[in-house]
């Protein structure tokens, strides 16, 4: 396509001529990329700018990218070849190679952190100990101090106000760029602005971000700016992931910042239902107040799937086609995990696989049972390791492919005491030594009557014996769901990714979300002190329906009141308000 025919290249090019004039004058700046603007390419060229033009200038100094993710620091090192004057890497990383060195400052400021290190301090006195940071587990010896995660960021934001340091971060890194800077930490923010760009400390500073799509955690930052206007404010105009018709609705929920189009021809569908002409019940509970009852707003769901089959959607490519649900446990309900999911209180036990058990299905039975399966025996035994069996005769053979004949029969059909049991017995692939820990205690809190149990022992029991009786099923489908092989994602989880097909459910089920709240907010203007509410239900809405290339339908499961349809008309236009599925 011509450039003269792709408006979003056009914006995308005036951004970055506005961003190479920053970097020439040695100006800090912001850059607000909306959604699909391409934020990462401007951050790359960037980067590639400086590398050709200004190389000469910083013998023996860096520039350093900061990001959040240890993929988003791959891929920005990739994409510029790895050139010796990048460094990228995590904030947390970044930090630390910065305040290492300060380590007087370091245990001076350590007792202040938190009541954690003063109760430690209190009985380990803090006197020429080591600062050091390595797996983020807060520790204190004679010898050493082990930051957490959380104190690297504190320090930092301390040692900041230090022109020592700020002299030190400036021999250093002359040049810093931060990818995704709405998500910093509140107070990092404010002295990175205070003390490296309000009192000219000649460090040039470039933020890339989104302040629309701060949606995790109450200590990010979101919009950094500065009153006296030393932070230049560049926007992107330009969208090149969503067709026109998406582009359009986008730009009425965002009227600051409008985005052009990448093909000015393409022809996006956008549906929108709703649930008002239910006439049933609905919850009144707490967070659930206004929703569909469960098994109905399953109903709603399916009957929509339906339709968007018929329209050519594939639900069975997850790669192409995403469900957004608000929380995990809406998923675990739809994705058929629901009651293994109800046996743990934190869901990062079951989603980061916490738990022993689960640790032990997914990342060890599970692979092996998928090699047995493809007959791939090499990689079995890759798996077991010390624990590959012996199989001497021919006997022995048939015993080991019987068993595993058995385990993936009964992973259809049992539940989870069921497989633990098999293989206890079976005795061929064990236990991982996790899991074996686990078992002797069960058995020992069990058997041994005279244990006088506290309240951790009598919870353990209780968690297992119900984790015993899930249908194992339910593990395979938590693990089809975590390897992302299901269309089913959190709204949450989705931030900068992209699909053809967007499906988003907007129901109750967190307190910290109301779409007919937000809808009527959007209309009748925001109410004192709800700014925070209003942004965090905002943000999340824009992120969900700015994931779609070519297709996006919304379903709102709560009911809604005649205003809040009214800015859905203006939002996306009467005539995409398909109004209630089921009548």
């Amino acid at each position: 396509m011509n450039i003269e025919n792709n408006p979003a290249e056009i914006a995308s090019i005036e951004s970055i001529t506005r961003i190479k004039e920053c970097i020439d004058s040695n100006k800090s700046f912001r850059l607000e990329a909306g959604a699909g603007a391409g934020k990462t390419y401007s951050l790359i060229e960037s980067l590639k700018y400086i590398i050709s033009n200004k190389a000469d200038n910083l013998i023996d100094k860096r520039i350093a990218c900061i990001t959040y993710t240890n993929i988003a620091k791959e891929e920005i090192l990739n994409r510029t070849d790895n050139h010796p004057l990048i460094y990228a890497n995590t904030i947390h990383s970044f930090c630390w190679e910065l305040i290492q060195p300060f380590q007087l400052n370091l245990r001076n400021i350590i007792v202040d952190l938190s009541d954690k290190w003063r109760e430690k301090v209190q009985i380990t006195a803090l006197t020429n100990q080591q600062i050091k940071y390595d797996l983020g587990i807060m520790k204190l010896s004679d010898t050493e101090a082990f930051l957490h995660h959380d104190d690297v960021i504190k320090c930092m934001s301390k040692l900041l106000s230090l022109p020592k340091f700020q002299k030190y971060l400036k021999t250093k890194f002359p040049i810093v760029f931060i990818d995704e800077y709405q998500d910093t930490d509140k107070i990092l923010a404010t002295n990175l602005v205070n003390y490296l760009i309000e009192n000219d400390s000649g460090v040039l500073v470039g933020f890339f971000g989104d302040h629309w799509q701060k949606i995790y955690g109450k200590n990010a930052c979101g919009l950094i700016n500065t009153p006296s206007g030393k932070i230049v404010e560049i926007n992107k105009n330009a969208n090149f992931r969503s067709d026109k018709n998406i582009v359009d609705c986008l730009n009425r929920i965002r009227k600051e910042l409008p985005q052009n189009e990448y093909d000015p021809t393409s022809k996006g569908v956008v549906k929108i239902f709703h649930s008002n002409n239910w006439s049933g019940e609905r919850q009144s509970l707490n967070h659930w107040q206004g929703d569909l009852p469960k098994e109905e707003a399953k109903n709603y769901i399916d009957q929509i799937k339906i339709r968007l089959l018929q329209d050519g959607w594939d639900f069975n490519n997850s790669s192409q086609t995403k469900i957004l649900f608000l929380t995990n446990n809406l998923i675990a309900t739809e994705q058929g995990f629901k009651n293994l999911a109800d046996c743990f209180e934190y869901t990062d036990d079951y989603l980061k696989k916490n738990d022993p058990y689960l640790k032990f299905f997914l990342e060890f039975l599970e692979p092996i049972i998928l090699a047995f399966n493809e007959k791939k025996f090499g990689k079995i035994f890759q798996i077991l390791g010390t624990k590959k069996p012996n199989l001497l005769c021919q006997n022995d053979k048939i015993k080991w492919s019987n068993h595993f004949s058995e385990l993936v029969n009964l992973r259809e059909t049992g539940t989870i005491k069921d497989l633990i049991k098999l293989i206890a017995e079976n005795n061929i692939i064990g236990f991982s030594a996790s899991l074996e820990r686990c078992e002797n205690k069960l058995s020992k809190l069990i058997q041994d009557t005279q244990i006088e149990r506290n309240e951790d022992d009598n919870n353990f029991v209780a968690k297992v014996s119900k984790l015993y009786n899930i249908k194992y099923c339910e593990v395979i489908s938590l693990g089809e769901y975590i390897e992302e092989k299901t269309p089913f994602s959190t709204k949450h989880g989705v931030k900068g990714a992209e699909f053809n097909n967007v499906f988003v459910v907007l129901g109750r089920g967190w307190n910290n979300y109301n779409w007919d709240q937000l809808l009527l907010w959007m209309k009748n203007g925001i109410p004192n002190g709800k700014d925070e509410a209003f942004e965090r239900n905002r943000n999340l809405f824009y992120v969900c329906c700015s994931r779609a290339k070519h297709n996006l339908t919304l379903l709102f499961t709560q009911s809604l009141s005649s205003n809040s349809l009214l800015m859905l008309e203006e939002i996306f236009g009467a005539e995409n308000i398909t109004g209630d599925p089921l009548y």
